[in-house]
């Protein structure tokens, strides 16, 4: 009798696991996964994280460029129009530093021209960022600008007071014209750097006519010193016969 019960009790012992055992109730976590995975359909799905494509470095900001227009495109006739009417401003000043104080219209332009030479040396800082830049100021650009608006004016201003004390006479007050063909100096660097921008915008292409953009930038400058050299200095000293 006890051995039938012992060979009945056998398969029931065998069927159950033990308790503690952790692998006993391992198939009930898998499929409790794979059923919350399914939703009970029977097909597996994955959570992806989406393609973000290629990060972009720290620091790196996006520049929006304007289409640039091709080199051998004729200027338009309003960009012409533009550019004739700023060139009639220094000129207009070369006269009107001759109707100040009474000097001859020659010497004011010649007066113009050695401001606007002298001060071309620091002035070429005002135009080295290349045309591939696309419109972006890094450090040195910006350095090299601002060394720019510094030293020009200073030097403008000494090539037009230079040559009317040293070539043409003098002027009435020197300490006071050299003053003033600095403060002159320095309106004209800012309002040609201005009328410089301005041209470029109007042709649309920064290689276009850049030559004579910088040639009117530096009449700019040159009739500035030149205005105040003469309004300062109150005209010529009176010459003998």
């Amino acid at each position: 009798m006890s051995l039938l019960v012992s060979l009945l009790v056998a398969p029931v012992a065998r069927a159950e696991p033990p308790p503690d055992d952790p692998a006993s109730d391992a198939p009930t976590r898998d499929s409790a996964r794979a059923e919350a995975g399914t939703g009970g359909g029977g097909f597996t799905t994955q959570k992806r994280e989406p393609d973000l494509g290629p990060q972009r470095p720290r620091g790196w900001r996006p520049v929006t460029q304007k289409p640039q227009t091709p080199l051998d495109a004729p200027v338009s006739p309003g960009a012409w129009a533009v550019y004739g009417s700023l060139t009639a401003l220094p000129l207009g000043g070369v006269y009107g530093a001759s109707r100040l104080g009474g000097e001859r219209l020659w010497v004011t332009a010649a007066e113009t021209v050695a401001g606007g030479v002298l001060g071309s040396l620091p002035g070429s800082l005002l135009f080295l960022q290349p045309p591939e830049a696309g419109g972006r100021w890094t450090e040195p650009d910006v350095a090299a600008f601002g060394a720019g608006l510094v030293l020009t004016p200073p030097m403008a201003a000494l090539g037009t007071w230079g040559l009317g004390e040293l070539a043409f006479g003098g002027s009435q007050e020197r300490g006071r014209a050299f003053l003033g063909a600095l403060g002159g100096a320095a309106a004209g660097t800012l309002l040609g750097v201005a009328m410089h921008g301005l041209m470029e915008e109007v042709v649309g292409n920064r290689e276009t006519l850049q030559g004579f953009r910088k040639y009117v930038t530096l009449g700019f400058i040159g009739s500035g010193a030149t205005l105040g050299y003469q309004w300062a200095g109150g005209g010529a000293r009176p010459r003998g016969r």
